[in-house]
């Protein structure tokens, strides 16, 4: 295992000379090959999931995840044009920036560059592996992915055409590897690999991103868990709140960014929440309610102190009666993961109160937390959306897989 990582690693050192002066023309004309790739083996990407979905419903995954692993020709198409938007944004390497002229005569300014080797570890996303190469390729970073067991297969196949296209394209096929042992014992091993990796980003729910954090000794970018909230207002267009709530909740279940917990101002519950709750439970979502909310809907089951905190990634919705927005804020604050949050209001104050006080990396106003993402964004795809502060936060896009270097131009300047 350990000699394993070890190769791994060397490889990506190798390939990361090579990348780093890839030529943009040359990293979106690789990058639409692969889209056409992934296009043209749909059918052999589709036979390699269904063995990972028919797997994993036989160990008893449920459905949210079943969801998450699953692809369709769809989602294939969605993860080509994905790569085919990150081919036609404009390439962040190598621009310079804030060159400066000091007394002394030097020119001293800023280039952005790769961050260098990318290590991913995620769960039961396939998707992802199409989006983080696509991502870490347009900006000359060699990634090292290691995805779960559960979709292991699925893997394989995208990796595998990425690869064959690398080869052709006469670019180091290793700018991409993945680690087939989907062990644990593994996954921490790699977690350690910092004489060669240079960030470490995890994809999944909340066990896995603690792992990372908690045993990593490279550098990691926290993404993902989503504890997500939506307040209704008093002053909001209830129609609206009601399909925007069905949207977040129901559209994806087992999505990071699907609305987990519903705020709902007391002067509205009566008119809003038994509407809502005939809806709900049409999709089988179960409400878990506090005493007021409970009061009008019949059916929901009591709302323990656990479930303000829970990200389901399930069909169950924890509901919460406040008096004020600024009852919603506090609530929020003290429950979210930082994630996306949504005010549904027709009130500009309460808005504008709303997204200067909730700490998070994306707040609505009159939106589905369902938007963040890095393709509704307009960043083609994301490597991941990160709920910390330093570095990046929210989805990350090409920008957030940079760093910069100082460059200084002289003409013979010496200190005294």
């Amino acid at each position: 295992m350990v000699e394993m990582l070890e190769i791994l690693g060397q490889n990506a050192r190798e390939a990361e000379g090579a990348m780093r002066t890839l030529a943009t023309d040359k990293k979106n004309q690789v990058l639409l090959k692969i889209a056409r790739r992934l296009k043209e083996r749909t059918d052999i990407l589709l036979e390699a999931n269904a063995a990972d979905v028919e797997k994993g419903r036989k160990n008893g995954m449920p459905e949210g995840i079943v969801d998450r692993l699953m692809l369709t020709p769809e989602r294939i198409r969605g993860m080509a044009e994905g790569l085919e938007q990150v081919a036609a944004l404009e390439d962040p390497i190598g621009e310079v920036t804030g060159m400066k002229k000091r007394p002394n005569g030097l020119l001293i300014g800023q280039k952005r560059v790769p961050l260098g080797v990318v290590g991913i570890i995620y769960e039961a996303r396939p998707n992802v592996t199409a989006d983080a190469f696509g991502l870490c390729f347009k900006t000359g970073n060699v990634v090292i992915l290691k995805g779960g067991s559960d979709a292991i297969r699925s893997n394989t196949a995208i990796v595998d055409c990425i690869r064959e296209t690398l080869r052709e394209s006469e670019v180091p096929e290793n700018a991409i590897q993945l680690i087939t042992d989907t062990s644990r014992e593994t996954a921490s091993a790699f977690m350690k690999l910092n004489r060669y990796v240079d960030v470490l980003i995890p994809r999944g729910g909340r066990g896995l991103i603690q792992a990372v954090v908690n045993q990593s000794t490279i550098p990691v970018i926290e993404t993902g868990t989503g504890n997500c909230h939506i307040y209704v207002d008093e002053s909001a267009d209830l129609s609206m709140a009601a399909d925007i709530v069905m949207n977040a909740k129901t559209q994806r279940v087992g999505v990071c960014n699907a609305c987990e917990s519903l705020l709902v101002h007391e002067k509205v519950k009566d008119a809003f929440l038994p509407v809502l709750a005939k809806r709900l439970f049409e999709k089988n979502v179960e409400i878990r309610a506090d005493e007021a909310a409970a009061s009008v809907i019949p059916g929901a089951v009591p709302a323990t102190e656990e479930d303000w905190g829970t990200e389901y990634l399930d069909y169950i919705i924890s509901v919460k009666v406040v008096g004020s927005v600024q009852e919603a804020i506090d609530h929020i604050n003290r429950y979210n993961t930082g994630h996306s949050e949504a005010i549904i209001t027709d009130n500009y104050t309460n808005a504008q109160k709303f997204l200067d006080e909730v700490d998070a990396a994306a707040v609505y106003v009159n939106a589905s937390t369902r938007f963040t993402d890095g393709f509704e964004f307009g960043y083609g795809a994301e490597i991941g959306i990160s709920t910390q502060k330093l570095h990046a936060r929210g989805p990350m896009g090409l920008l957030a897989l940079t760093t910069t270097k100082y460059i200084i131009y002289g003409n013979g300047q010496v200190r005294g």
